[in-house]
C-alpha cells in the first residue's frame, strides 16, 4: 500500500469514527455534510493554486536575474 493510500484510509477511519462518535453523544455534526466537503475542497483547490502562483513567481524571478 502506498504512502498516500495510507493516508487517505487513515482519514477516512478517523471520519467514520468521528462520525460514529457525535451519533452516540446524539449531537449534530459541526457541518452539513455538502458544504463541508465543498469547503475542504475550496481548500485543497486554493492550497494548490497558491503553490502554482508562487513557484512560477519564484522562477520568474531567478530567470530575470540571471540576465
Amino acid at each position: 500500500m502506498t504512502p498516500a493510500i495510507r493516508r487517505y484510509s487513515a482519514s477516512l477511519l478517523v471520519g467514520l469514527l468521528a462520525g460514529g462518535l457525535y451519533h452516540l453523544l446524539g449531537t449534530p455534526s459541526p457541518a452539513p455534510p455538502w458544504p463541508a466537503l465543498a469547503g475542504l475542497a475550496g481548500i485543497v483547490l486554493g492550497e494548490r493554486a497558491t503553490r502554482t502562483l508562487l513557484s512560477r513567481s519564484r522562477r520568474r524571478d531567478g530567470d530575470d536575474s540571471a540576465h
